[in-house]
């Protein structure tokens, strides 16, 4: 059971001493870790990607100058052990499911620390079954629409078409940058269904374009880390120029953040590079402020 599966005070998000960790029963976000690397064609290094969040958010300031207060105060955030992932990839899939389904049947946030993308079909589905609609928010380089890759159904280049076998998900992606010619017709002929803000156009973005698909609905957050600029993030497996940066991509979290319900969230392809450490440091800040979007309102309220 999750419950008895939480971190140490001193190895979870933020480095919490002991007497600033929350309650379980008092907990609203519940990192999970899960360092999935099955999938991955280019730099490898996903699997290191979990601990390297956790590491570095122990060098974050606690105060957020935008909320104007400590977001673990007001927002309760316990961080589960990392459990030991199955080599099959869709056994894998099944295993984040479950913790996730325990996660919500506790009444908690779910965040995924990935790991390559390839986890966020298994971490939504338990929110497919809660759920009449879903979209997810998705920042990334790539649009992941393929039907698989290399064999393999699952593929991380095939995240969000994994996530769109469920008839209830669409999509709105920010920082597309990179598509293949064999996902373009599934993507002309699901314009219902799919928004993408292309990088090449950013200049040009209306982000109320995307509202009919995100106002007043149920979203879950996806952040594939190689969406940021490779000047940025070069710690990913496939680092690709012409991205996002950070000011631009908090604004929009933002944005949207109040308009709709984040309900749950991953932040995953972050590849640790040895002695680069604002890589890490920039995933686990993207986290924590991630945190406080998805409850924004009751910040605001505070």
């Amino acid at each position: 059971m999750i419950k008895d599966n939480i971190c140490s005070a001193s190895e979870g998000f933020l480095g919490l001493s002991s007497k600033e960790l929350t309650s379980f029963e008092d907990c609203d976000v519940l990192l999970i870790p899960f360092g999935l690397e099955n999938s991955v064609t280019y730099q490898g290094g996903t699997k290191n990607g979990p601990q390297a969040i956790l590491k570095a958010s122990q060098e974050l300031e606690r105060f957020d100058e935008e909320f104007w207060c400590e977001i673990y105060q007001k927002i309760g955030i316990l961080t589960l052990k990392e459990p030991q992932i199955s080599n099959n990839l869709e056994s894998a899939l099944n295993q984040l499911e479950k913790i996730v389904d325990e996660a919500l049947k506790y009444n908690k946030f779910p965040f995924i620390l990935g790991g390559e993308h390839s986890i966020t079909p298994g971490a939504i589905r338990p929110f497919t079954k809660r759920y009449d609609e879903i979209t997810l928010l998705h920042f990334d380089a790539h649009a992941d629409l393929r039907d698989g890759y290399l064999g393999q159904k699952y593929s991380h280049a095939a995240a969000i078409r994994r996530c769109l076998d469920y008839q209830n998900v669409s999509v709105v992606s920010f920082g597309i940058r990179n598509i293949s010619q064999e996902e373009i017709p599934f993507l002309e002929q699901n314009p219902d269904r799919i928004k993408i803000f292309w990088a090449k156009d950013k200049k040009n973005w209306d982000l109320s374009q995307a509202e009919r698909l995100l106002k007043g609905k149920n979203v879950y957050l996806t952040f594939d880390v190689d969406g940021f600029d490779s000047s940025l993030m070069p710690a990913t497996g496939t680092p690709e120029p012409g991205g996002l940066f950070w000011q631009e991509t908090m604004d929009i979290i933002s944005y949207y953040s109040q308009i709709c319900n984040i309900i749950g969230a991953d932040v995953n392809e972050l590849s640790p590079i040895k002695g680069m450490h604002a890589c890490d440091f920039t995933a686990s800040k993207l986290v924590y402020k991630i945190i406080g979007y998805s409850f924004k309102k009751r910040l605001d309220n505070v």
